[in-house]
């Protein structure tokens, strides 16, 4: 016997096996044997939803009962999935946010544990990935985002169908977390009018990224996956806003910019390497911004010539820059697309008109040469 109620498991194949009560024998025979699955999760969700509905049907004792049709009931009904790859395509199709962090983290601890039924992963199991992770060489901050990844869809999935679980990446130690990091570099005035001047001299369209990240506070992907109509060269400004190529990190990456100085020069340099679409066609594959080859290679250039700095050094500087001159903290915030932590109103209201941010990125534009 089964431990699924109602069902009975006959040659690797579950039926839905359940005596009628007196008074709904006429509708149904006395006896109610129906074939539901050979997978036994989806046998119990079938037989859960077909002992709903017939407990419906004869629940009033008093009327005549109207048969439904069970087979019917059973073709309309798609029992959820259970398996973690499933579950997390359904959790990153409802969720506006970044997906390779989480799609990273699932692809890596799959090929540990195996894309299993959700409520079968154990704490051996996380443990395992950490301990991968950590043999693999990446940072404490690197594990963590992974198990925070891992952690969001496992609480989804766990609500979605009901189970009562402890999430097993529920308050894992990761040894020695946070004494591997380091204070991320920054680039001097003297290193970006360098690397400005040579990039614009280059002729590489790659070097231009630059100035154009230099100058704005963008992250890679915001500037490699720009269309030409996020560009408006008659008012000097680009609009950071998702596309079909490239989504945005969080809600408050939407934003609109000016360009100043190198940036500008920059831009109108890099519009003469676009297609009809992007600024950026060459990092445009099959309709999807491939961001991390852009990266690649620029982080090649920049750790060559300055010292081991990066591309995501540039928007630490710009924000550094702009902190010099007194702007105000949400105001970098705006700029820069990171959610504002410095206060509770800092999310309230419209934020800074496109004029107070153009005043602050003409306090810091860098004078390029020759003026």
């Amino acid at each position: 016997m089964s431990h699924i109620p109602y069902t009975i498991c006959r040659s690797g194949t579950y039926y839905y096996n359940r005596r009628v009560p007196k008074h709904a024998v006429k509708a149904y025979g006395s006896f109610i044997r129906q074939a539901l699955s050979r997978c036994p999760i989806e046998a119990e969700a079938y037989a859960k939803r077909l002992s709903n509905v017939l407990e419906g049907s004869w629940s009033r004792t008093t009327e005549i009962v109207q048969p439904v049709d069970i087979p019917s009931v059973l073709v309309s009904f798609k029992p959820r999935s259970f398996v973690l790859s499933e579950i997390a395509k359904e959790y990153l199709t409802l969720r506006d946010i970044d997906q390779k962090p989480p799609t990273v983290a699932l692809s890596g601890f799959i090929s540990l544990a195996g894309d299993r039924d959700v409520s079968e992963y154990s704490r051996e199991d996380a443990k395992l990935f950490v301990r991968h992770l950590e043999m693999r060489g990446n940072k404490t901050a690197t594990i963590r985002r992974r198990i925070n990844s891992l952690s969001a869809i496992l609480n989804y999935a766990y609500a979605e169908l009901d189970l009562d679980k402890r999430n097993p990446f529920s308050r894992l130690i990761i040894k020695a977390e946070g004494q591997d990091s380091h204070k991320r570099g920054t680039f001097t005035t003297e290193q970006l009018k360098q690397g400005y001047d040579k990039a614009l001299a280059s002729g590489s369209q790659v070097k231009l990224l630059m100035p154009l990240l230099g100058e704005t506070g963008c992250r890679l992907a915001e500037i490699v996956g720009l269309r030409l109509d996020d560009i408006d060269l008659e008012n000097d400004l680009i609009h950071i806003r998702p596309n079909s190529a490239r989504r945005l990190k969080t809600r408050n990456s939407q934003r609109t910019l000016p360009l100043v100085g190198y940036a500008k020069l920059a831009m109108e340099e890099a519009l003469k390497h676009a297609d009809s679409q992007y600024l950026f066609p060459r990092y445009i594959k099959n309709g999807v911004c491939k961001a991390d080859h852009a990266s690649a290679a620029l982080g090649k250039w920049l750790k060559k010539d300055f010292n081991g700095l990066t591309a995501h050094c540039l928007r630490h500087t710009f924000r550094d820059r702009l902190r010099a001159v007194e702007c105000p903290i949400d105001l970098i915030d705006q700029v820069g697309g990171w959610k504002s932590v410095s206060s509770i109103g800092s999310s309230y209201g419209q934020g800074y008109d496109l004029s107070k941010i153009q005043q602050k990125f003409e306090a810091v534009r860098l004078p390029t040469s020759g003026n």
